[in-house]
């Protein structure tokens, strides 16, 4: 075989051969109760072409054998590959991200977490599509099924700690809370407005999790001193305002709301507190290419002079680096559609992607320290490009390194039109049956 992964890794100053190590593979996979002979594509052999497979864009079943001088079908290595069990790939996932737990770099002296959802396609198949649904816009035999995750970003390296996939009708929370045991106290977690809600709030709070949430769009928050408030009226803020800490900066309690979350039991829901005590904000945005010309958040975070309202909107604003790292799964790395084409086969390519794109973030990591710059400053398509050259050959090109340019901006549209073709409404086997009758 030519040079595994490890070995390739094995040149690199860090060490990098504990990432895809092969003692621990076949330690987690005598864990797990997996027996299996001296083989060409033995568990350390397949998890090994897998990450080449991926770091080829994810490349066809057939192109995986011309990655080694020993010979075996593309058949052979969908078999290898279906043998390793789902719990492989998740375990290899988060041991790496506990091995590079120590480089997090720290806000204020906390760890810093980015939470977000998203979703991925796949092929059009029975077993998929009762799995994972589509969306309901779509006729049968029109979409693809879809599956959601909801992944959680260390803020300063930008490595996946934790993910998790379901199907697409998931909302974030269901997941969400399903992540806080990878959350300790005194760490701060920031997202969207998907994750503003009184109960998910509550659960920070007992964990001694700090958040900073952007307020949901329908939640009335009035900045006036004293205003009235009232849990029943329309028209009126459900929180009772407390004190003012500066301009469109306050204290408010919030209080429980009657009716149950769907992600949550009523046994759960009965054990959070009656009120909590929340810090509401409010800052205008002044920038080219934005939308949002006002945001509003709330948070944990009460002590205004430690945590300024300016920079509470600088931390806000880092959140979306998590939608730039998911342009980096999905367009960058081509995880936007999976190809296999079982239930488990789906999952154990999406946790492969994750795993493969903690392995770029290492490389950039690496990179940024050497360079004495922070890792976004390193292009993640050049370290990818380093890393698929690495593993071909012994390369001593450094990765690019990106100017700083935090306001540029592109306007959200395409120059190049496609091809004009008919969109599919009815299935394909119907275009097919009325043809042949033309």
């Amino acid at each position: 075989m030519q040079e595994s992964l490890t070995e390739v890794l094995s040149k690199l100053k860090k060490n990098w051969t504990r990432v895809v190590n092969a003692d621990e593979v076949e330690q987690i996979c005598r864990s797990l109760g997996l027996c299996w002979r001296d083989r060409i594509l033995g568990p350390v052999q397949t998890v090994q072409l897998f990450v080449l497979q991926i770091l080829h864009g994810n490349t066809a079943l057939s192109h995986v054998r011309y990655f080694t001088t020993r010979g075996f079908s593309a058949a052979a290595y969908c078999k290898a590959r279906s043998r390793l069990p789902l719990e492989l790939f998740e375990q290899l996932l988060k041991k790496m991200a506990e091995r590079f737990r120590c480089q997090t770099e720290l806000w204020r002296g906390r760890r810093l977490y980015l939470v977000d959802g998203s979703t991925f396609s796949m092929s059009d198949l029975p077993a998929l599509q009762k799995h994972f649904g589509q969306p309901s816009v779509q006729k049968k035999g029109c979409g693809f099924p879809i599956a959601h995750f909801v992944a959680l970003f260390d803020a300063g390296t930008g490595l996946i700690r934790r993910v998790l996939s379901g199907p697409l009708i998931t909302h974030d929370l269901t997941s969400c809370v399903k992540l806080h045991p990878a959350l300790k106290q005194s760490d701060v977690l920031v997202g969207d407005r998907a994750f503003c809600s009184f109960a998910h709030l509550a659960l920070l709070v007992r964990r001694g999790v700090d958040a900073v949430f952007r307020m949901q769009a329908m939640q009335i928050v009035n900045f006036r001193s004293g205003r009235a408030y009232s849990s029943k009226e329309k028209g009126k803020p459900r929180s009772r305002w407390e004190k003012k800490l500066g301009l469109r900066d306050q204290l408010v309690t919030w209080f429980k709301p009657t009716s149950v979350p769907l992600w949550m039991n009523e046994r759960q829901y009965r054990l959070l507190p009656a009120t909590l005590r929340l810090r509401e904000l409010k800052y205008d945005l002044h920038r080219p290419g934005f939308r949002t010309r006002q945001v509003v958040l709330v948070t944990t975070l009460l002590n205004s002079s430690e945590f300024p309202k300016a920079v509470l909107a600088q931390l806000y604003r880092q959140r979306w680096s998590i939608e730039t790292n998911f342009a980096h799964l999905k367009t960058t790395m081509r995880m936007d559609v999976l190809h296999c084409r079982t239930v488990d086969g789906v999952l154990k390519e999406f946790f492969m992607f994750c795993l493969v794109y903690n392995l770029v973030r290492t490389v950039m990591m690496s990179f940024a320290q050497e360079q004495g710059v922070t890792p976004e400053r390193i292009s993640f398509i050049d370290a990818l490009r380093w890393l698929l050259a690495s593993c071909v050959r012994r390369t001593w090109q450094r990765p690019h390194v990106v100017p700083l340019r935090p306001d540029r901006w592109e306007p959200r549209a395409k120059k190049r039109r496609p091809k004009e073709y008919d969109l599919l409404t009815k299935p394909r086997q119907d275009y097919k049956t009325n043809a042949a009758y033309a």
